[in-house]
């Protein structure tokens, strides 16, 4: 798929995120809306799947393990065909299959419940362990926040990944450089995130915005061209990127926007999406 038309689909990724945090009144758009392009890579581009057969034996497989950021997940697989883009609207309402974070029996395209900062690198891990072992072709991503990276757990899984050899596994960082209370560095400074990974025997990948698809392209290409080694995607990305007043704002980490701010966001977004129309 031509990158023109990523950026196109990415747009209605961030409109999907928009929509669904406005309407429960919760959630998380800061950390999805950083993600976007990487969710709409993943699902156009990378990934062996299929959305009229989520659960296909030889599908690759994607563990959300920030997965506060399940807005980001959720549109992405609406757009995808997974289920319709109308649900969107009914996040974290009772009843609805889209619950706060992701969750493994109720909604397709899902392959792991997550939402417990650290647990979802080692599911993942898990996933690709198993696939060595059946002799299965399939790969597993899992992306991450570069503040989840904070938790022990995390290098618990790069150890044994690393140890493993675990080829058939990528890992991804979501580095837009905010959490919850601020700034990264200033909370527990993960820094240098590339030299660590290095250290559990990761094959290591920089990309310096995590927001361009040419730049993703290159990275996962490279990532599938690895050998004896899994490999750790570190992509900085801009919190909020795509509505001016949440990019880099650490404020908007965790809330939904009100009914003056959607308008805003969303007449932002339609005209992103007409100037790409335009090209």
């Amino acid at each position: 798929m031509e990158n023109l038309e990523l950026q196109k689909i990415a747009n209605e990724v961030r409109k999907g995120i928009v929509t669904g945090v406005h309407a429960a009144k919760a959630g998380h758009p800061g950390g999805s809306l950083s993600a976007a392009e990487v969710f709409t890579y993943l699902y156009f581009e990378e990934m062996n799947i299929d959305p009229k057969d989520p659960k296909k034996a030889d599908r690759d497989r994607f563990v959300l393990s920030k997965g506060h950021t399940a807005p980001g997940l959720y549109s992405a697989l609406a757009c995808r065909g997974f289920f319709p883009v109308e649900d969107l609207k009914t996040l974290r309402h009772i009843g609805s299959h889209l619950q706060g974070h992701p969750c493994i029996q109720h909604t397709p395209g899902i392959d792991m419940s997550s939402g417990s900062l650290g647990q979802g690198i080692s599911a993942a891990v898990g996933m690709a362990l198993s696939a060595k072992l059946s002799n299965e072709s399939y790969r597993v991503y899992t992306l991450l926040g570069d503040g989840e990276i904070q938790e022990g757990q995390v290098w618990e899984a790069a150890m044994f990944a690393g140890h493993r050899a675990l080829d058939n596994l990528v890992v991804i960082v979501d580095n837009n450089g905010l959490q919850i209370d601020g700034k990264v560095e200033d909370i527990c400074s993960p820094y240098p995130i590339g030299d660590k990974f290095a250290a559990f025997h990761f094959h290591v990948i920089h990309v310096t915005d995590g927001n361009d698809f040419n730049q993703l392209r290159m990275a996962f290409q490279e990532a599938r061209e690895i050998k004896g080694m899994p490999t750790a995607i570190i992509m900085k990305t801009v919190k909020g990127k795509g509505v001016s007043y949440m990019e880099n704002e650490a404020g908007w980490h965790g809330k939904a926007p009100n009914d003056e701010e959607y308008t805003v966001a969303m007449e932002e977004l339609k005209k992103a999406g007409e100037a790409l129309c335009q090209k």
